[in-house]
Parts: structure tokens; C-alpha cells; sequence
């Protein structure tokens, strides 16, 4: 077997229109590249002659398995860098129109009692709720949109602010990035704050720029919460919810709070 030919074996059976192939004679490297992004995978054509001398056909399907998943992860990394990488969800209260002003349906995904799931497309400034119509000229899946979306929140900063009242300690994340309240869909950072709580964890997004979560150790602490939450929704710009939840084994389940008799149902 020569090295020609070990390329020619290649070239015939990766037989890709989207793929250029490369050789270079003197050092024995063949690179395939993906026309979509100009990026490629080089192999030694030496390292595959001597695994088929005593793999045969095996040896020639590990290689082009390798090169199809590279180029295949190249052209998907490259998506990404593209519009995916742009998709947040954003916390809306089931109020919130479920469809667009041309009557066109969001995309969607049930939340709690009192929010809703939307998937927006960040435009810098501002960003664009994502409808079917711009789901099917993208191409794109809910599935796809939902995975990508949180995967981006995750990516987000989740510094906090802390405030200590009445004994009871509040964390704020207020970073006005347009997606504070969408870190609430952040599992791995609940999960690390609630190891953090001495007292009861509650969660509350009473407008779309603040996250609020509260390490409640006293029952005075409920009523400072509801106050809180209602202030931050009359104030805020998207309002969401004046309820808070409770956060206890990965669920968040709404709390009511019953004025100065400090009593709470769920």
C-alpha cells in the first residue's frame, strides 16, 4: 500500500462534494478540509498504512470516522458561533401573550403556575421572542432552541449582591443584561446556592432584571420577601411575578404570604 494510493481510498470513500482534500507529497499528510468553514483535520497517511497492514478495512473506517466527527464538530462549533450562540430564554408571567401582533405563536414551554418559558434572539440592544415563523426560517427545532437557550444561560455571570435583614439574608442578581430573571432556569446555580442556605431558599423574578434569593430564617422574613417582590414588580420595566417560590429539592413551588400574621401556604 502506498501513501497515493492510502489517499485515494480516502478521497473515494469520504466522496464529499463540502470537503477538499490536500496532499502533501513530501511530509505524507493528506488534509481534509470543510468548504462551510475552511477548517479541517490532517492525518499521517504512514500511521493508516501500518494500521491496515494488519486492520484492513478496520483501519480505514476508524480514519474516516475520525475525520467526518472533526469536520462534523468543526461545522456544528461554527453554527454556534452564529445566531445559536445568541438564543436566551426569557421569564414571562402566563399573562404575557402567547403569541405574536401578526398572530404568529411563540415558542414555548410551560414553567411554573405563574411564569412561562419564552426563547429570544439577542439583537445587542434588544432582543427578538422567537416565533414559528422564525423557527422555520431558520431552521431550527424547538428542541434545538430550548437545548441552546439553556445552555447560553448557563453561560452567564451569576455574581451577586447580598443584603442581610432581620437576620435574614437576600442575594440579588441585577446585572440588567436583559436575562437576570432567565438564571433561575440555571439549575447548577440554584443547587449551589441552596447548599449555602442555613434557612428556608426562596426564589423570586418579580421583573425581568432582578433575581432575588432569600435564605429565610425567621418567619418575619416572609413578610420582608413579599414586600420586597411587590416594590421590585411595581417598579419594574417587564414585571413578571410579585410571588416568590420556594426552593426545596430542585422544585420551586409558589409561596403565599398572609400579611403580618406570618403564615404561608404552599
Amino acid at each position: 500500500m502506498t501513501s497515493k494510493k492510502m489517499k485515494d481510498m480516502l478521497k473515494q470513500r469520504i466522496n464529499n462534494e463540502d470537503r477538499t482534500f490536500t496532499f502533501d507529497s513530501k511530509k505524507d499528510l493528506v488534509r481534509i478540509e470543510s468548504k462551510q468553514t475552511g477548517k479541517g483535520v490532517t492525518v499521517s497517511l504512514p500511521e493508516i498504512i501500518a494500521k491496515w497492514e494488519t486492520q484492513k478495512e478496520k483501519a480505514v473506517d476508524e480514519i474516516v470516522y475520525y475525520i467526518e466527527h472533526g469536520l462534523g464538530a468543526i461545522e456544528k462549533d461554527s453554527k454556534i458561533d452564529g445566531k445559536e450562540k445568541k438564543i436566551f430564554p426569557v421569564i414571562r408571567s402566563t399573562s404575557f401573550p402567547q403569541q405574536s401582533n401578526e398572530e404568529i405563536p411563540f415558542i414555548t414551554d410551560e414553567h411554573t403556575a405563574e411564569t412561562r418559558i419564552y426563547y429570544a434572539l439577542d439583537m445587542g440592544n434588544t432582543y427578538r421572542l422567537i416565533d414559528e415563523k422564525l423557527m422555520e426560517k431558520e431552521k431550527w427545532t424547538k428542541t434545538a432552541i430550548k437545548e441552546m437557550a439553556l445552555f447560553n444561560v448557563r453561560s452567564l455571570p451569576t455574581s451577586v449582591k447580598t443584603d442581610s435583614v432581620a437576620e435574614n439574608i437576600f442575594y440579588f442578581i441585577n446585572s440588567n443584561d436583559g436575562y437576570d430573571a432567565s438564571r433561575i432556569l440555571n439549575d447548577a446555580f440554584l443547587k449551589e446556592m441552596d447548599e449555602q442556605m442555613e434557612g428556608t431558599m426562596t426564589v423570586a423574578v418579580p421583573h425581568q432584571d432582578v433575581l432575588i434569593i432569600g435564605d429565610i430564617r425567621n418567619e418575619t422574613g416572609y413578610d420582608i420577601l413579599a414586600q420586597m417582590t411587590m416594590s421590585f414588580f411595581a417598579s419594574g420595566r417587564v414585571p413578571i411575578t410579585a410571588l416568590s417560590f420556594l426552593y426545596e429539592n430542585g422544585e420551586l413551588e409558589p409561596v403565599f404570604i398572609l400579611g403580618k400574621n406570618k403564615k404561608r401556604e404552599k
